[in-house]
């Protein structure tokens, strides 16, 4: 995978420079967007390079608001998939995406070009965006970036995915030494991988496509950032073996194999607003084997497998994996899991995922037909990994098409597993909510009294408006999870659901 070092060193040297040998497509300077210093309102958009596949579902006009001038925005195509039930066959379907930058208030306006709108949708729910709609055309106002989805009459790969950043305030220079910087226009890099040396950043300006793999192998202090578009044949962002990683801002779109992002045997990565898109069978969002101290912070990502996954040891990664934060991130999975914690790990050396942080997250949608894959939030402790420590916070879910609100199952799964996981403790899930009618009963399963779950506390569980507590009105031989139609076993122990006041006058006493 290593991209000769004299290659290297040449992109280093060349900054702006066209190198002939290893690239194709000039690196050019793009035009500089710094913040001015004022606070006036402001709008930076991105043509679309050359040659890259766009859609024709959606015509999508910004302006700043309330009366600047109309810009039309290029149209990406990401790719989305889904899985026959009956076949097993994956089907993979066109969607769009624009992105832009700005600073103030920004109006769009949104066509949809199929025509016989009946109705739009902006999501996630929880930002309140209500769209003024007029025959095949929507209107809003957004006041700051957000990433979001825009449905027209409920279609769910038809879609549009709007991506909004800050205006950089301090964008690097082109001939900057310590930066390997593209321009806008689409990139290719020798052998298709970039690899990164320690103490540089890879810079993508907005309206770069970089046709490559970012590749972060024993290196430190090292990045990614730009507001362009890795489109890499596998793998997108790519980290091994290093430290002090960064990643912020870009956008991977429809790698045709392998993750998002993978981190493996890695420390103190810090992932930003990192935002990815996948149609291919396992193409998971951002996965972690045997990591530790690792933030997710803002992402967005929909995939055709698990958008995160949290795991020990598989293939060539070793180790335990803790202290992991996901937070402020939206999350919509085509294929299995939003969240998937606990599959892998190294039965001849027992290893422990542990201290995990899940907070402020909207789940937009979760699809996945077999039982042993489901949950919008899934711990699944195999090959003897034990999980504990885990805290979940402030997780909101949409109704999705198929699967569990959230699973925990120690589980012995022959096709990925070599032995049982150890157990699952001392998880506290507190305002999590959903709203909908698709969701299966949420299962909690011990698999023996050695191999058990302990210890789990939900406060302030709030299913379709009804917050679900063991002190809730019920008739007195009822389990809590009846009310919900939830189900734990034998091998599940202290399970507890309280109020927010219980849980506070508990922690007071």
């Amino acid at each position: 995978m290593n991209t000769p070092l004299s290659r290297r060193t040449a992109l280093q040297a060349a900054g702006a420079t066209v190198l002939a040998a290893g690239l194709s497509g000039a690196l050019t300077a793009t035009e500089a967007h710094a913040d001015d210093g004022n606070s006036a309102p402001k709008l930076v958009t991105y043509p679309l390079p050359a040659g890259q596949p766009t859609n024709t579902s959606f015509r999508v006009r910004v302006r700043t608001a309330p009366d600047g001038d109309w810009g039309t925005l290029d149209v990406y195509r990401p790719q989305l998939e889904e899985i026959n039930p009956t076949t097993g066959s994956g089907k993979v379907y066109n969607s769009s995406m624009v992105y832009f930058d700005f600073r103030g208030s920004v109006e769009l306006e949104i066509t949809y070009l199929k025509g016989g709108t009946t109705k739009a949708r902006v999501r996630p729910d929880s930002y309140g965006i209500k769209p003024e709609l007029g025959g095949d055309t929507l209107v809003f106002t957004l006041d700051e970036p957000k990433d979001l989805v825009v449905q027209i009459n409920d279609e769910i790969f038809d879609c549009l995915h709007v991506i909004t950043n800050h205006i950089d305030p301090n964008p690097p220079s082109a001939d900057d030494p310590d930066v390997l910087y593209f321009g806008p226009g689409v990139h290719t890099v020798a052998g298709s991988v970039l690899n990164v040396p320690s103490g540089k950043t890879v810079y993508l300006a907005g309206g770069a496509v970089l046709s490559a793999q970012v590749y972060f192998k024993d290196v430190e202090k090292a990045a990614i950032k730009g507001h362009g578009v890795i489109a890499s044949p596998y793998n997108g962002i790519l980290v091994e073996g290093s430290k002090n990683i960064c990643a912020e801002d870009v956008i991977v779109l429809n790698p045709r194999g392998g993750y998002v992002s993978t981190l493996g045997e890695s420390q103190n990565v810090r992932y930003k607003k990192v935002r990815g898109f996948s149609s291919r069978g396992n193409g998971d969002g951002i996965d972690i084997f045997s990591c530790s101290d690792v933030v997710l912070d803002g992402c967005f990502l929909r995939n055709s497998d698990d958008c995160i996954a949290i795991y020990a040891h598989r293939w060539d990664y070793y180790g335990d994996t803790r202290d992991i934060t996901v937070q402020n991130c939206t999350l919509w999975a085509d294929v299995a899991h939003p969240v998937n914690i606990g599959t892998h790990g190294n039965t001849d050396a027992p290893e422990t995922i542990e201290n995990l942080v899940i907070r402020n997250v909207d789940i937009l949608d979760h699809r996945e037909p077999q039982m042993n894959y489901q949950g919008c939030i899934a711990l699944n402790p195999g090959d003897s990994n034990l999980i504990k420590n885990v805290r979940i916070e402030d997780i909101r879910i949409e109704d999705f098409r198929w699967g569990q609100v959230i699973y925990m199952k120690v589980m012995f799964n022959p096709k990925y597993n070599t032995s049982v996981g150890r157990g699952i403790e001392d998880v506290y899930v507190k305002n999590l909510s959903y709203t909908g009618t698709h969701a299966n009963p949420s299962l909690f399963l011990g698999y023996d009294a050695e191999h058990a779950i302990k210890n789990v506390t939900f406060e302030n569980l709030v299913i379709n408006g009804v917050v679900i507590a063991d002190s809730m009105k019920k008739p007195k031989w009822y389990y809590t999870t009846d009310a919900i139609q939830w189900f734990y076993n034998e091998h599940v122990t202290n399970l507890t659901f309280l109020t927010t006041a219980e849980a506070e006058a508990a922690a007071a006493s």
